[in-house]
């Protein structure tokens, strides 16, 4: 008996179990708003909040049994993955950096740039860093300020060019195997990340070759060229090898534990850092995804306690009383991650909130979780890519000392992304992948 009035209770749809949720909005997005600066209001502090009032309306009972079943919704065993995950990524991340790969890499794939295809080779070297070291800001910070020395050499717009590196930065951000995105989507629909890779690729590659089309058409006359440093081709290893390993479908825990000794046993053959700025790397990158793993935390457990009193149904409900296809399900899917990005500046934290929903979405439609994974990256980084108060334009803007509304009218590739995933959305495709088996 008591069992079915449990279950009752987690699944009677319920408006008000969206208060938490409301609250997070609140005291994030309003009060950054009435701030006049979006990130005064840290968001784990927001999170905080937002977690207090979710026990604190829970129909759970006593506190202590509404405590435990918050902390039960934070140590759900994909966050527990993810945060892992994070830990590896930001360990390789930083040791790479120390070690010296990101300024190898950026000198290697500048090499190859001809003098007039200088906003098209900025964008494809854009492309790989991102993809390989799967963080846009990471890409922006290394390469905004090559590309405006590169845009004053050669008299082209400073915001052109850093429109160039974010779009750039944001096709990594997308499809990169050790992307927070790429993470957390493929963790909260169920599916493996070289799957989701496949479909987002499809979708993907059209946007980005019309873009360096575009790119190509915008730098022609232009006849400077940048003189990049010596490579050193050993430096980059690292990056290719996570890269090769993590697209033949290595586990990504594997794939960035071979990344961190590789990296780490390159510094010291390199004479780059000893054993202990090692050791000090890889702590340092494990400590700056602190509050990413914070915010994971706090968003499972207020998601937890959201969805145990019914909020999530009632959301599920509302977005698909008129759903009658699957196309009109991933449009609600597309709709819903929009929204929270829109909301949170965060393509990682949209995702952490709306993946969950999603995954509902998607089963009761039959959606392919490649598909539905597909979609929730892709359409998350659209709106990251494109609104003016997200870190990767506010960090082009502040590192090219240009405005972020001047640097939006050309970010080619998340307008095209967003266009292209709308219109896979609306011809099913690709059609392979369009419904669960």
């Amino acid at each position: 008996m008591e069992n079915r009035k449990q279950k009752a209770i987690e699944h009677t749809p319920n408006a008000w179990a969206l208060l938490p949720l409301g609250v997070f909005l609140l005291s994030y997005l309003a009060v950054s708003c009435m701030a006049g600066d979006f990130y005064k209001m840290p968001i784990t502090v927001a999170f905080v909040i937002s977690s207090i009032v979710a026990i604190a309306i829970s129909k759970g009972g006593p506190l202590n049994n509404r405590i435990e079943q918050f902390c039960r919704g934070a140590a759900n065993s994909n966050i527990m993955l993810m945060i892992i995950i994070f830990i590896l990524a930001g360990a390789f991340a930083q040791t790479a950096k120390e070690m010296g790969a990101v300024d190898a890499t950026v000198n290697l794939t500048m090499s190859f740039l001809p003098g007039n295809l200088l906003a098209a080779g900025i964008f494809i070297a854009a492309c790989f860093i991102s993809i390989s070291v799967g963080t846009s800001v990471g890409t922006i910070v290394a390469l905004a300020p090559v590309a405006v020395g590169i845009a004053e050499k050669a008299g082209m717009p400073d915001a052109l060019m850093l429109g160039v590196v974010v779009s750039g930065a944001m096709f990594g951000d997308n499809l990169s195997f050790i992307s927070d995105t790429t993470i957390v989507a493929t963790r909260t629909q169920g599916c493996e990340m070289q799957d989701k890779f496949k479909v987002n690729f499809r979708i993907a590659l059209p946007a980005a070759l019309v873009v360096t089309l575009l790119y190509i058409i915008s730098g022609l006359g232009v006849n400077e060229t940048y003189q990049p440093e010596s490579i050193e081709w050993v430096k980059v290893l690292p990056y290719l090898v996570v890269l090769i390993t993590a697209v033949a479908g290595m586990n990504v825990m594997l794939v960035l534990v071979v990344g961190i000794l590789l990296s780490g046993l390159t510094g010291l053959f390199t004479g780059t850092f000893d054993i202990w700025a090692w050791n000090a790397a890889m702590g340092n990158g494990i400590i700056g995804m602190g509050e990413l793993i914070i915010v994971t935390l706090l968003a499972g457990g207020m998601l937890e306690m959201i969805r145990y009193n019914g909020g999530i149904e009632w959301i599920i409900r509302k977005l698909t009383a008129r759903i009658n296809s699957p196309r009109g399900a991933e449009t609600s899917i597309a709709g819903l991650v929009c929204f929270a990005n829109l909301c949170t500046a965060n393509n990682t934290i949209a995702l952490i909130m709306s993946g969950p929903i999603a995954k509902d979405i998607a089963t009761r439609f039959h959606i392919d979780p490649r598909r539905s994974a597909s979609l929730l990256d892709i359409f998350s980084c659209f709106v990251q890519g494109i609104i003016p108060y997200g870190a990767q334009i506010l960090m082009a803007a502040g590192l090219g000392a240009t405005s972020p509304i001047a640097i939006m009218q050309y970010l080619y590739y998340p307008y095209l992304l967003g266009l292209a995933a709308a219109l896979a959305i609306l011809f099913q495709y690709p059609r392979k992948y369009s419904v669960a088996k």
